[in-house]
């Protein structure tokens, strides 16, 4: 029973609070929110060059989130990777 629970669970969509529900992704420079939590960062290489990609955990809905940093590229910035 507890299983077939935890399966629905995963097959809901993901709830966000009020302001994860703000952050407007795939732009880069905007802004996130103050519950946000920075969990770490790594480099990655892109065509032109290498990124800065940091990664966000909020402590109200615990969504997980990455912000791209590409300079050249201004359909990067935050996104939804999961929980």
């Amino acid at each position: 029973m507890t299983k077939d629970l935890a399966r629905q669970n995963e097959l809901k969509p993901m709830a966000l609070c009020e302001p994860c529900q703000g952050i407007q992704r795939n732009w880069r420079k905007a802004p996130g929110h103050a519950e946000l939590v920075q969990r770490g960062n790594r480099k990655e290489d892109r065509d032109h060059g290498e990124v800065t990609i940091t990664r966000y955990v909020c402590d109200r809905c615990g969504t997980a989130w990455e912000y791209e940093n590409d300079k050249s590229n201004q359909k990067a910035g935050w996104s939804v990777v999961g929980r």
